[in-house]
């Protein structure tokens, strides 16, 4: 009888992908989602844009969010954070594992009322911070998604809305955040003063090393930042570098680095609390109502309006108003 040679078993061989996905389900309390169907729907936000997710992780807790963070280290792998998915420029579309916090972490940790400050977990949607405060205190930023968007995601976009003329944009509402760099380092930054700054660098470590880098950016480039940065109320594009630079009413706390980090969008840290300044809100409200022939016009009429300091300014042009009558909303 002819002897027949039949080939060795071969053991598959896990992908990176799957390995990633093994690793994450076992040491993530969360949801780790790696199915077609999720990284489809986590591969768009509300503008036009498309970036299929390596994996989405939905961490039941803070915690184990650094823990998910840690993981992708590990495979190296790039990261993240999403919150409740509004941006309008593809901001939380990547080719990445997307760590989406507006589920469950979602807590108002603390309100200092007498101080006018909160601390609170990124997943909070602004809405429902503003609920949760105790009047007349709410939080001043309020873009035009405040039913959905979360304090994470206003952090990450360095978010305005239509009360930026009076309150500002979010990097003038942010007292300190707690964050945690890629190779690990979990602080807490804010408004640094030189004796700050000092022990910081005496205490060594990742910290120092940090801050040190982020002086020398400071000083070498502080002319050109003086110079070069344009005086714009909302100017949410690019790196804060401003932030590190005192400018000439700076008041001796040295370089902010909370204020610099907003508007970083995942590409410096992931945000894990922030502390926030609030505000009181209005205890009456009128309204006034422009007609004109055109967006021209009307544009041109905003600088003799800004005097008046308005708490709300908004354009609603004939397009609008027809998509209203249209879908019977008015």
């Amino acid at each position: 009888m002819a002897t027949v040679d039949l080939p060795s078993p071969r053991t598959r061989t896990a992908s990176p992908e799957e390995a990633l996905a093994r690793d994450l389900a076992a040491r993530v309390d969360g949801e780790v989602r790696f199915d077609a169907g999720s990284r489809a729907a986590y591969a768009v936000d509300a503008s036009n844009y498309r970036q299929v997710p390596i994996g989405v992780v939905v961490p039941r807790s803070i915690d184990a969010g650094v823990e998910a963070l840690a993981v992708c280290r590990e495979h190296d792998v790039p990261v993240l954070s999403r919150g409740g998915g509004t941006s309008l420029a593809g901001q939380c579309c990547n080719a990445a594992v997307v760590i989406d916090w507006s589920k469950y972490c979602t807590r108002l940790v603390s309100v200092d009322a007498d101080a006018r400050t909160c601390v609170v977990e990124p997943g909070i949607k602004l809405d429902d911070l503003n609920a949760a405060l105790p009047g007349p205190l709410i939080y001043g930023p309020k873009p035009a998604t405040h039913v959905s968007c979360t304090l994470g995601g206003m952090i990450g976009n360095n978010s305005c809305g239509s009360t930026a003329q009076v309150f500002g944009k979010v990097a003038d509402n942010v007292r300190r955040l707690e964050v945690l760099t890629y190779d690990g380092l979990r602080m807490w930054v804010g408004p640094t003063s030189e004796e700050e700054y000092a022990a910081i660098h005496a205490a060594g470590g990742r910290r120092a090393e940090i801050y040190r880098g982020l002086r020398a950016i400071a000083s070498d480039h502080a002319a050109l930042v003086a110079e070069r940065f344009p005086d714009i109320p909302r100017r949410v594009s690019g790196y804060n570098l401003d932030d590190l630079v005192p400018g000439p009413d700076a008041d001796g706390t040295g370089f902010d680095l909370a204020r610099a980090l907003v508007g970083s969008e995942s590409t410096l840290v992931t945000v894990l609390h922030a502390e926030l300044d609030l505000v009181t809100e209005a205890r009456h409200t009128a309204m006034v109502v422009l007609g004109f022939d055109d967006v021209v016009a009307a544009a041109r009429c905003v600088p003799a309006i800004l005097p008046h300091a308005p708490h709300f300014l908004e354009s609603i042009d004939r397009v609008i108003v027809e998509f209203e009558r249209a879908k019977g909303v008015h």
